[in-house]
């Protein structure tokens, strides 16, 4: 039974040809909302990304595709899907220039958002589709901006774009996904409302069925990766919780859960965590690898790094209060506690993390991961970071991962800005440097450079072109 009550279906499909083909006007706002999109994606800044949706005009062929596969107008299917597809590919091509031209190819959060679709997303895009369908055909059309918001079309290929500049096979393939899923969901469902509608009411039952074979069998086969990533976040969620209750349960009552990291995609299952406390416990890696593999029915890679750590923090303090007469004291262990959380909130880790030597007036940590960051990036936010904790000094170790910068030579003068980071981070990590490459006197000259620097490198062997090395069987300290 059709829906057909005071519709003008002659009407509602003049305004969506008019709206869902190819034009001037329609090029001009897919590359404006594509530049929008990317600049709010690198920001990041979700104000600029929702002005992107609202200029986007990837909606109105999408449901252009969809009345027109309901009226089984061949003509308009082809119009509007040299439409949608055009518009896609200036969109990902105007993003794959931007991003190879900026000097920010961090993935953002608002990127890494867009590279996981999961069941979710589909119900998103069918609900939207299905108010976005209804709006056209009652004629209200303000309602479109708000399905336009919902469904956020332009930055999944603007992520596609930035995946493709940065070789990133994971942000392409996963915001590809996304889009597709989008605008693949959009089109079936408009189709069906278009049905109920009464629009295509002279195609045979025949015809009908095909319809909704097509539309089972589309949003079921994207419901295989999408559940299969919604399963994935799922478990990612389970197994951070377990982790950690695991963790804090072996340990006594007043021990503190550091710096906490876990691969998922590892097999097996790989945890590094770090905890303070008062009582070593022997055997704990066996222990709660056992535990976790028991709890999360996967084989699980454990290491703790057990801190021995008087944690009464409240007790230290009133003593040091006591002893000191009260406000001066109190005035100190504040500023020491705002201290901590600056460069807490810096450094991307626990407080807990935080090493203090309260003598010295000084903060040490290792940076939490940022994918993408150079080590210059690191060094930049330990300045971040020392400027945040003012009167103390900070010393902020890059991730253990991060690759050593190239040292470029240029006219036989050697890079002095690379030497420098270099140097800061062997520094930091307490870890050597090998220069290995090149010809021997740049080997040695490299080398020398890091050591009048502060820190410790030595001249390897010769082979290609002149690159830092970490020292083999080196680590942190």
């Amino acid at each position: 039974m059709y829906a057909v009550g005071g519709v003008d279906h002659d009407a509602v499909l003049r305004q969506i040809a008019e709206d869902s083909g190819w034009s001037g006007r329609y090029a001009f706002l897919i590359v404006v909302s594509a530049a929008i999109s990317l600049l709010g994606l690198l920001m990041p800044s979700v104000a600029v990304l929702i002005g992107a949706m609202l200029l986007s005009p990837l909606m109105m062929p999408i449901i252009g595709l969809g009345f027109a596969i309901a009226t089984f107008d061949t003509r308009e299917i082809r119009r509007a899907a040299v439409a949608l597809l055009a518009g896609a590919a200036i969109a990902i091509a105007l993003s794959v220039v931007f991003v190879a031209l900026s000097p920010i190819q961090t993935i953002t959060s608002e990127i890494a958002g867009r590279t996981r679709p999961t069941l979710f997303d589909l119900l998103v895009a069918l609900l939207s589709a299905v108010a976005g369908a209804y709006a056209l055909i009652r004629g209200r059309g303000g309602t479109v901006v708000g399905v336009a918001i919902a469904i956020a079309l332009m930055p999944p290929l603007a992520v596609v774009g930035f995946g493709i500049a940065t070789w990133n096979g994971t942000v392409f393939s996963g915001a590809l996904l996304l889009f597709a899923t989008n605008a693949i969901t959009i089109a079936l469902t408009a189709a069906l409302v278009a049905r109920v509608y009464g629009f295509g009411g002279h195609l045979s039952r025949q015809h009908t069925g095909w319809q909704l074979v097509l539309f089972v069998v589309a949003l079921g086969v994207l419901s295989v990766p999408l559940g299969a990533g919604l399963r994935q976040i799922a478990f990612e969620a389970l197994a951070q919780r377990q982790v950690r209750d695991a963790i804090r349960d072996h340990f006594p009552d007043s021990s503190r859960l550091g710096q906490l990291d876990i691969d998922h995609a590892a097999d097996p299952v790989r945890v590094r965590a770090v905890v303070l406390t008062p009582e070593l416990r022997p055997g704990a890696d066996r222990a709660l690898a056992a535990e976790l593999a028991r709890r999360l029915r996967r084989p699980v890679d454990l290491h703790v790094d057990q801190l021995r750590a008087t944690l009464d923090d409240g007790g230290v303090e009133a003593a040091q209060i006591a002893r000191a007469g009260g406000a001066a004291a109190r005035q100190e262990a504040d500023d020491r506690r705002r201290a901590i959380a600056d460069v807490a909130l810096v450094a991307g880790v626990d407080p807990a993390a935080i090493r203090v030597d309260a003598e010295a007036h000084r903060l040490t940590a290792t940076a939490a991961t940022l994918p993408g960051l150079p080590l210059s990036g690191y060094r930049a936010l330990e300045e971040r970071a020392r400027a945040a904790a003012a009167g103390w000094d900070v010393a902020l170790a890059p991730p253990a991962d991060v690759a050593l910068p190239a040292v470029p030579v240029v006219a036989g003068v050697i890079d002095d800005a690379a030497l420098g980071t270099a140097a800061w981070a062997a520094a930091r990590s307490s870890r050597a440097i090998v220069v290995a490459g090149g010809s021997a006197a740049q080997r040695r000259a490299v080398a020398d450079g890091i050591v009048r620097r502060g820190g410790a490198a030595s001249a390897g062997a010769a082979g290609g072109a002149l690159r830092l090395e970490w020292e083999a069987g080196a680590g942190e300290t």
